[in-house]
């Protein structure tokens, strides 16, 4: 039987757990949409891992993502020009997995890549790799579209002719 002080407790209890379900969903909500370990919004990190090139030729900029990776010291994964996913590991007493993704703009006029990393399983979140990453993929994708060939360029100049007689 219901008594006025069991229903007043009841309902007490009622409100109390309602309050701490709702907040704990705010909370998580948060924590899953707005922020990662480090403070960041998805949104800054997303900008901070993303750029965009002014090409429409998928293909040639995976290629051209996999040489930047293997020039960087990863060894090559998975590739998949059709998901334009490529995803790579470099060992170095540590390990550091990074995945990139390519795939045109609404327009078709320009390529989105987006590059995702991990360090020994948590998610890299700092700038510094994903611009050292950009700044290599950027001068390979401007070599490549000026049809300029880097190791013949890179050989006759530090090298010399000597040393490369045929180049």
């Amino acid at each position: 039987m219901l008594t006025k002080s069991n229903s007043v407790r009841l309902s007490l209890i009622a409100v109390v757990a309602a309050t701490l379900f709702l907040s704990g969903c705010q909370t998580m909500k948060e924590r899953v949409l707005d922020s990662s370990a480090d403070g960041q919004t998805s949104v800054q990190l997303r900008n901070i891992q993303t750029r965009s090139f002014d090409t429409s030729d998928k293909a040639k900029t995976m290629r051209t993502v996999i040489a930047t990776l293997q020039d960087l010291g990863f060894v090559v994964d998975k590739a998949d020009l059709d998901l334009g996913s490529v995803s790579a590991t470099k060992l170095n007493g540590y390990a550091l997995r990074m995945t990139v993704s390519v795939r045109p703009n609404e327009s078709g006029k320009a390529m989105i890549v987006r590059a995702n990393a991990q360090y020994n399983s948590t998610a890299v979140t700092e700038p510094k790799p994903y611009q050292d990453f950009f700044v290599s993929l950027q001068k390979s994708l401007f070599l490549q579209a000026n049809n300029v060939d880097w190791l013949t360029t890179r050989v006759k100049g530090s090298i010399g002719a000597r040393a490369c007689p045929g180049c």
